[in-house]
């Protein structure tokens, strides 16, 4: 991992910049499978499918059966487990439910907003290396919470034509609907444009691989919504000398382990600490089965080292650029015993806006007060970001590539939308008469206006 010490604000831009890959050759091959899938349906899928997987599809449909004897296949201790976090996951995002608003802004005039459930969702799990069926759990759960009509799952099968056991049964114990054996952008395609035996949705969650991504983003311009923008796995711990630098490494580690294009990043106060953490993660890499893959990720991973204030700290100047930092306002007066530089790790933290955020510090909290940008925050030295991602409750899809400053992760409100009603009074009307017809003139809309008075004439 490179070590920088005392960037100055004009370098924080490169320091925040992602791994990003040109996907100009992947939009144009995502962009033919989707118009594949849209124009050829199911024997499309079946096509793709056999160039992409080399293998032949009678039937993408998960039966029952098939089921039943993968969740044979799943031990009971990793039952028990499925079953405490799916637990957690249920109680927190229970609590989120959102609440009736009912107002009369003015006599006569009643303004309500309801939140309904999306009817039909879809869902997306990657197979591959690492089988992902703790998404599952935050993504089923929620969306049975919040009451869509029906939840549908399309991720792929393995190389033995098999999906992992584990997924199939996490989505029957979070009461998953239907579920397809399909991956990749045409999975996306499928979802979004329907088939002769897949019925589209109406929004589309999940993480994937690039082309999955960038058939997210394509089919979302055409009207199907996606639960957000996604990029590679990310994480930053903020630590001081009250940290344990082999907590730090197993930290940057666990997060560097998920891909190549992966991004592990450490801001402290202090270079010999930034030294113990880089021996450590060294240590701790080499034990890991899946250490050419963390090696990969460390590559583009950083340690910053704050030891005094940058100069424009000092002269509390606005620092201008991608991110508008305003560095005199990140002054912490709350939190008096964090060690020397922090306010500039508080703002470069903000800069960042980690998907994952560990604050490792004395006054976790005051520190965490102080965080604008996150996509979900992890205080102090024994809340690893294992924990999120598998049983704490909190759901761990989240916002990544800086886009936690503008985008929340998925809640329950993510499978919810919102109506509003308004009711009017003749009564109601005439007190709002005037004032709407006045502004409908202004704007030159003259038969917005007539709605009005050709009530009130009545």
């Amino acid at each position: 991992m490179e070590i920088i010490v005392n960037p100055s604000p004009q370098q924080w831009k490169a320091l925040c910049t992602r791994a990003v890959a040109d996907d100009a050759v992947i939009e144009e091959r995502v962009r033919a499978i989707l118009s594949r899938v849209e124009a050829g349906g199911d024997a499309a899928l079946a096509d793709i499918t056999r160039e992409v997987e080399g293998r032949d599809v009678d039937s993408f449909l998960v039966s029952r059966e098939q089921i039943a004897a993968a969740s044979a296949l799943v031990d009971a201790d990793l039952k028990a487990a499925i079953a405490q976090a799916a637990a957690n996951i249920r109680a927190f995002h229970s609590a989120q439910m959102p609440q009736k608003v009912e107002v009369e802004t003015t006599a006569g005039v009643r303004c309500v907003r309801r939140s309904r459930p999306i009817d039909r969702v879809g869902l997306y799990i990657p197979g591959g290396s690492a089988p992902l069926f703790s998404t599952l759990l935050m993504l089923a759960i929620p969306a049975k919470i919040a009451g869509c009509r029906e939840i549908v799952l399309c991720t792929p099968a393995g190389r033995d034509g098999k999906i992992a056991p584990a997924v199939l049964y996490a989505a029957d114990f979070c009461g998953v609907d239907t579920i397809y054996s399909l991956g990749g952008a045409q999975a996306i395609a499928a979802m979004a444009f329907g088939t002769e035996t897949i019925a589209p949705v109406s929004k589309i969650f999940g993480p994937g691989n690039r082309y999955v991504t960038k058939a997210k983003q394509m089919v979302s311009a055409r009207g199907v919504a996606i639960d957000m923008p996604a990029g590679p796995s990310e994480v930053m711990v903020m630590a001081d000398d009250s940290a344990d630098a082999r907590f730090v490494a197993s930290d940057l580690l666990s997060q560097a382990e998920h891909g190549g294009d992966s991004q592990a990043m450490l801001v402290c106060g202090s270079e010999a600490f930034a030294a113990d953490v880089e021996a450590e993660v060294a240590r701790q890499l080499a034990l890991l089965p899946r250490k050419d893959i963390a090696t990969k990720a460390l590559e583009n991973s950083r340690i910053v080292v704050f030891t005094e204030e940058p100069e424009a700290f000092r002269e509390g100047q606005v620092c201008e650029g991608e991110h508008r930092l305003y560095l005199k306002a990140s002054r912490s007066k709350a939190c008096p015993k964090q060690a020397e530089g922090s306010s500039a790790a508080i703002a470069f933290a903000n800069a960042y806006a980690a998907e994952h955020l560990i604050i490792s510090m004395r006054n976790p909290w005051d520190v965490a007060e102080q965080i604008t940008a996150a996509g979900s925050v992890f205080i102090g030295n024994y809340s690893p970001e294992s924990a999120g991602d598998y049983a704490s409750g909190t759901n761990h899809t989240l916002p990544t590539m800086g886009l936690a400053r503008a985008f929340s992760g998925i809640g329950l409100d993510s499978f919810m939308h919102s109506i509003t009603y308004q009711e009017l009074t003749r009564e109601g009307l005439e007190s709002l008469g005037s004032t709407i017809i006045k502004m409908a003139g202004a704007e030159g809309l003259d038969a917005h206006a007539a709605a009005v008075k050709i009530r009130l004439e009545k």
